[in-house]
């Protein structure tokens, strides 16, 4: 069954946010993983989300998305993105 992760991001640095998310888009290639979703939150109809943006990511299944957020490739990307952004990562399964 497919796995999605849904990250919620305050971009704080622009630049350093760019090289976050082309490095991302690089270490989802060996996993098949692939974007269902980006944008920039226009409105909160209800409760509180402090964040500006929202990712959606789909993967085969949940081994993929852990196997994905542990691999090599995407751990050397952390440091850039907690530079970049305010951010929480959250995995679904379905």
């Amino acid at each position: 069954m497919a796995a999605y992760l849904i990250g919620h991001i305050t971009i704080k640095d622009p630049v350093k946010w760019e090289k976050y998310v082309k490095g991302v888009q690089v270490s989802l290639a060996p996993f098949e993983a692939k974007i269902i979703f980006r944008g920039k939150c226009v409105k909160v109809f209800t409760g509180k989300h402090p964040y500006q943006n929202t990712v959606v990511i789909e993967f085969s299944d949940l081994s993929a998305m852990q196997q994905w957020y542990s691999s090599e490739d995407y751990q050397k990307l952390i440091p850039i993105r907690d530079e970049a952004a305010d951010v929480v990562i959250i995995g679904y399964d379905t």
